[in-house]
């Protein structure tokens, strides 16, 4: 169970609880961080539109998925690297950090030139090479757990990480895979807590692939945030209904302004200050 590691050698040192990422923090005593935008890169228009919207409401990094991991092979698959250039793009533009998933060790350093942080999705949690890779670059890593992992797995997914020298991880809970089907996934909050109690690696919740359902989202993050969480990640699209990837747990730019005022107010209630 998690013997000597770097993340209790970190801890142990009294390291903080946080990761920058240019002007923005994420951790423990940083604001509450809130990354959002598209599930996939459809086109730079409609990209703008929807990070113009979404930084407006409060969101300070924008998310878009250039290389998607579907389940089907029949899916739509991303834009690849002109759908990267689009998100650089964007950033630099509107002055925010972006992220998107990596899912190759050989497209890290490619991915790396266009991304503030890079993603690992929960298909790719245990792909060791790719972590491995991870571990020798100086970017931060969002790493999200596992369909069916345990969190001592999940754990040990970022110890591959951080033993190559890069110990800007943040994890990401985004629920897991059980017998329920009314979610798309089951929520589970208490590994923020317990992942709280066993590391001090930042740690943010995922509503939108846990619950897979847009009127699931506000709920679920408001009790991420009360549940102790440092972030949330959301899917925003201006026509969920017509998004090529996951429009069914897609929030409207309306229902993303509306979702935040009401975390907003959640997280004052726990103490922690949301932008």
């Amino acid at each position: 169970m998690l013997a000597d590691n770097r993340i209790k050698a970190m801890c142990s040192a009294g390291a903080e609880n946080d990761v920058s990422i240019g002007r923005m923090r994420i951790g423990k005593d940083a604001p509450l961080a809130v990354i959002a935008g598209p599930c996939a890169i459809e086109n730079e228009q409609m990209l703008r539109e929807t990070a113009r919207l979404v930084i407006k409401s409060g969101a300070q990094m924008i998310r878009g998925g250039a290389f998607k991991p579907r389940s089907s092979p029949y899916s739509f698959q991303g834009l690849g690297l002109p759908g990267l250039k689009m998100l650089h793009r964007v950033g630099r533009e509107l002055g925010v950090p972006v992220i998107s998933e990596v899912m190759d060790s050989g497209d890290v350093e490619v991915m790396a030139e266009y991304v503030d942080v890079l993603q690992v999705g929960a298909r790719n949690m245990q792909n060791f090479p790719l972590l491995r890779k991870l571990g020798t670059i100086d970017k931060p890593v969002l790493l999200k757990r596992g369909l069916a992992a345990t969190i001592e797995e999940w754990l040990l997914a970022a110890e591959y990480i951080m033993v190559g020298g890069n110990e800007k991880v943040i994890l990401c809970e985004r629920g897991i895979r059980t017998h329920e089907r009314w979610t798309r996934n089951t929520l589970d909050l208490s590994a923020v807590a317990v992942v709280k109690s066993r590391s001090c690696l930042p740690v943010i919740v995922d509503p939108s692939h846990a619950t897979g359902h847009n009127h699931l989202v506000a709920p679920m993050a408001k009790a991420a945030v009360a549940a102790g969480a440092d972030g949330l990640m959301i899917e925003v699209h201006p026509c969920p209904e017509k998004a090529m990837s996951d429009g069914q747990q897609a929030l409207t730019p309306e229902q993303f302004r509306e979702m935040m005022l009401e975390v907003s107010r959640i997280a004052a209630a726990v103490g922690r200050h949301a932008v």
